[in-house]
């Protein structure tokens, strides 16, 4: 995948954007972390705030970035709800393309990992 300034990246969490939503994920993610549900959160998010060394890395790509809950993705995007979330896609000229799974972000473990997968996809 080239990059292109003109290209956005959407991050997609697999959580819900409300107040409660929030709430029950912080107490999850503190209480029982095995049992949260959006691998992509865990790895680039703390308890409260986006881990330093995750918004480092996001300043150093060149593209736009989009971040979304699951319910603002599929209200922006109906005709994607097939889509499996957590999932990072790239939109340019309104074409869509997954850049990073839904699998292959459950998969990963460390942030280390997840910046090494996405700066791969998108050269």
């Amino acid at each position: 995948m080239q990059t292109d300034i003109n290209q956005k990246i959407i991050f997609v969490y697999n959580a819900d954007s409300d107040f409660f939503s929030q709430i029950k994920d912080l107490v999850i993610k503190i209480t029982t972390p095995e049992k949260y549900t959006c691998n992509l959160c865990a790895v680039t998010y703390g308890p409260l705030e986006m881990k330093n060394e995750w918004k480092n890395f996001l300043k150093t790509l060149p593209q736009e970035k989009v971040f979304m809950h699951r319910d603002e993705f599929h209200s922006a995007y109906l005709h994607l709800s097939e889509i499996q979330l957590p999932v990072i896609l790239s939109e340019e000229n309104n074409i869509i393309k997954v850049v990073v799974s839904a699998d292959e972000i459950n998969r990963e473990k460390t942030l280390s990992g997840l910046e090494h997968l996405v700066r791969s996809r998108l050269k």
